[in-house]
């Protein structure tokens, strides 16, 4: 049993060999189960075992870049026998999470942010007179991101020995892009080319680094003697290691299919995703206007964009794990009269506030974001929710903020966005389970869905609007006239149907946090009305892991939530 392991340094090769096959065993029973990131975490057995095997955690700090390569690190580090619960509410997360465990030593989530988090906590030890190693490993997808160049570039202005693993496994979520990953398969392909391999090492070596590679990290002997013998260097110097694994590692399905074993979900009802409305409708957008491009971040199959890229590759721009410069790419698009459409995940969309701000909305350019895993997101945690888009959205100048309340509407957005003319934002969940009828779609309007005269509720998006009718049709049932608004255009909010609203008590919800979203912006507009206005949304906090029901149960936006307040609150 994995709980009873001895500490590894008490291990043979033959021995560690054995536990590598036991813990390859444990992380696919339990991601088969659970759901999460299954081949990433495959490749990365031995490594791990070897890192466990040279470094001395806690002691010594390691930082994951992203993080959804961890769980090994996870069963060696005291947390085999809670590993049932990963990703489960109250259960351990899928990243790493310093408040879990002390051998976590920073949390990531995110792709390009372990080299400078690495070099900061090196500078801090030396700040501080303590001794101790620091190491980040990074992919080969996140390799591409910015962040990893502007790290570089103080590694030798900091002055303060790291060693950075690029854990090389030719995958990331969507095929590795961008030139620094054709670097690297050069510096892989000619590793035997000596003087080819010494041209290569010039560009780490520019930036204060020592580059060593590139070798087999699903060689567990070769990578325990390769680790001791940097270990001793990186007391002086910075060194980037160029390691190979093999992504799925261990279980034929997973080597045979790496990105879509990537992750892997629990459990799925009958759905529709959004993705795939999307990629069908702008494929149906563009082959009648010449205008329409589809910009992505690494995401391209889990967005519903694959088959585009097929179709249209002329018009199709995948950047790699850059978000901040997919934005400006788009706004650049948008200058020469191309409708660009940039497809991202509301958690990363963060990424691109600043550009999202000066390029595209300061310039009005009619630039299409289609922002997909809006709201709760589930089981990976704080660091994938989606509940802050219409919160830093919602302050923008000249942006339209749109939330469908379904795949038939999220479509009709879509096939009119084209000739919107002004920067435009879409957000919705990854799947749809219902549709609500069709009805006529005018761009800043909002629709009545059903009518009563004691409560109004005002909800955007398909979760909300879902309970919204519910709750209207249990308390219409004990004689409370309950209308439901679909509040399709948060911002500029309809103003006109606000208006036209009699109802006393206003309930707002959405599936975002409550500072700067929908309930905040009708609080602010019924500011000096005798309105009683109840808002449900997410409170000012990072939302947890676990299933989208548990989390929306947990933070009270609920059928029987609503229906509790309305029958209390709606005879006053």
């Amino acid at each position: 049993m994995l709980e009873d392991i001895p500490q590894l340094k008490n291990k043979s090769i033959a021995e560690l060999n054995e536990l590598c096959d036991k813990l390859r065993n444990k992380i696919i029973d339990t991601v088969m189960e659970n759901g999460g990131h299954l081949s990433s975490n495959l490749g990365m057995v031995e490594l791990t075992v070897a890192l466990h095997y040279v470094f001395d955690f806690p002691e010594d700090k390691i930082i994951y870049d992203v993080g959804h390569q961890c769980y090994t690190h996870k069963l060696l580090s005291g947390r085999a026998k809670e590993f049932g619960t990963l990703r489960k509410l109250c259960g351990i997360s899928g990243f790493p999470k310093r408040e879990e465990s002390e051998y976590d030593c920073y949390n990531t989530g995110h792709a390009g942010t372990s080299i400078s988090a690495a070099l900061g906590i090196a500078k801090a030890r030396d700040i501080k007179g303590e001794n101790f190693n620091v190491i980040a490993v990074i992919g080969d997808g996140s390799f591409n991101n910015g962040l990893v160049y502007e790290a570089f570039n103080s590694v030798s202005e900091i002055n303060s020995p790291i060693l950075i693993i690029i854990n090389d496994n030719h995958m990331s979520i969507s095929p590795t892009v961008g030139s620094m990953h054709e670097y690297l398969e050069k510096l892989s392909a000619e590793n035997e080319q000596r003087a080819k391999k010494k041209r290569h090492e010039t560009i780490f070596e520019r930036f204060g680094l020592d580059y060593d590679g590139v070798y087999d990290g699903n060689d567990l002997e070769g990578m325990i003697n390769k680790l001791t013998e940097v270990k001793e260097r990186i007391k002086t110097r910075s060194v980037i290691l160029h390691v190979l694994t093999k992504k799925g590692k261990g279980y034929l399905y997973c080597e045979q299919n790496p990105q879509e074993t990537h992750g892997i979900s629990a459990g799925r009802h009958k759905s529709t995703d959004y993705g795939a409305v999307l990629g069908e409708t702008l494929e149906e957008l563009a082959a009648t206007d010449k205008r329409v491009v589809a910009v992505t971040a690494a995401m391209t199959p889990s967005l519903g964009l694959s088959s585009f890229f097929e179709k249209y590759p002329s018009r199709s721009i995948d950047v790699g794990i850059c978000e901040s410069h997919a934005a400006i790419v788009c706004a650049g698009l948008a200058t020469e009269g191309l409708r660009p459409y940039y497809a991202v995940y509301s958690t990363f969309l963060q990424r691109s506030f600043d550009q999202i701000v000066e390029d595209i909305c300061s310039q009005n350019l009619p630039v299409t974001i289609c922002i997909d895993r809006a709201g709760i997101s589930g089981s990976d945690g704080e660091t994938h929710q989606g509940e802050f888009d219409l919160s830093f959205l919602s302050l923008i100048p000249n942006l339209t903020i749109a939330v469908p309340k379904d795949t038939e509407e999220f479509k009709k957005m879509l096939l009119l966005s084209a000739d919107y003319g002004k920067p435009l934002a879409i957000r919705y969940p990854k799947e749809g389970f219902r549709t609500f009828g069709s009805c006529e779609l005018v761009f800043g309007k909002w629709e009545m869905l059903a009518g009563g005269e004691d409560v109004a509720i005002i909800a955007c998006g398909e979760r909300m609007i879902s309970i919204a009718l519910s709750v209207a049709k249990i308390v219409g049932g004990q004689g409370i006239g309950c209308a439901v608004v679909n509040a399709r255009f948060v911002k500029p909010l309809d103003t006109e149907m606000l208006e036209s609203l009699t109802q006393r008590h206003i309930v707002t919800m959405e599936d975002n946090a409550l500072i700067g979203g929908l309930g905040s912006l009708v609080d602010s507009y019924f500011s000096e009305s005798d309105k009683i206005i109840k808002n449900f949304a997410y409170p000012d906090e990072f939302i947890p892991h676990g299933s989208v029901n548990e989390l929306m149960q947990k933070y009270g936006i609920s059928i029987n939530n609503v229906c509790d307040y309305i029958l209390k609150n709606a005879n006053r």
